[in-house]
């Protein structure tokens, strides 16, 4: 029974992974000429390894992904890109605000799982506790640098002179 509630939880967050994946490469490529441009394409990076990490985790816990849970936060993430925004035919920086606070909520999130493994960890002799610190440790970056790149956007949309 903890098998398969551990199964469910990891593939939840595996469809969180995969809507983290194609926010972080939209908002990567909409500021690719920007001066955080480096950043965002780090973190994007970064988050499709953690994916990857978090399959190379289930894998050896013999939890198999669930393909329908894979294509809904495939499907979430394109179906939030519908928000209005206040504009009609452009982005708006108020767009760039409420991604770069989505994928931070999401980095939150995967943080979380590694700490939960950490927890299992204990218990289960499969899960790397040292790979898992690894993990914890650059979710934490992740969330310092969209925090920096989030107070960057919410000047530039509610203070006019600033910009990102």
């Amino acid at each position: 029974m903890h098998h398969d509630k551990l199964g469910i939880y990891l593939n939840d967050h595996l469809a969180g992974a995969t809507l983290g994946i194609g926010l972080a490469q939209r908002i990567a490529h909409q500021h690719r000429r920007s001066a955080r441009s480096s950043d965002l394409r780090r973190i994007h990076e970064e988050i499709a390894q953690d994916r990857h990490s978090l399959l190379e985790i289930m894998d050896a816990l013999g939890v198999p992904a669930r393909r329908y849970k894979v294509y809904g936060g495939w499907a979430a993430e394109r179906l939030r890109r519908l928000k209005p925004n206040g504009a009609l035919y452009r982005r708006s920086g108020l767009s760039t605000l409420i991604e770069l606070e989505t994928l931070r909520l999401g980095v939150e999130g995967k943080s979380l799982i590694w700490r939960t493994l950490l927890v299992v960890a204990a218990r289960e002799p499969r899960l790397d506790e040292s790979h898992l610190r690894t993990l914890l440790d650059r979710a934490r970056g992740q969330i310092d640098t969209l925090e920096t790149l989030r107070i960057a956007a919410a000047t530039a949309v509610f203070s006019p002179r600033q910009g990102m």
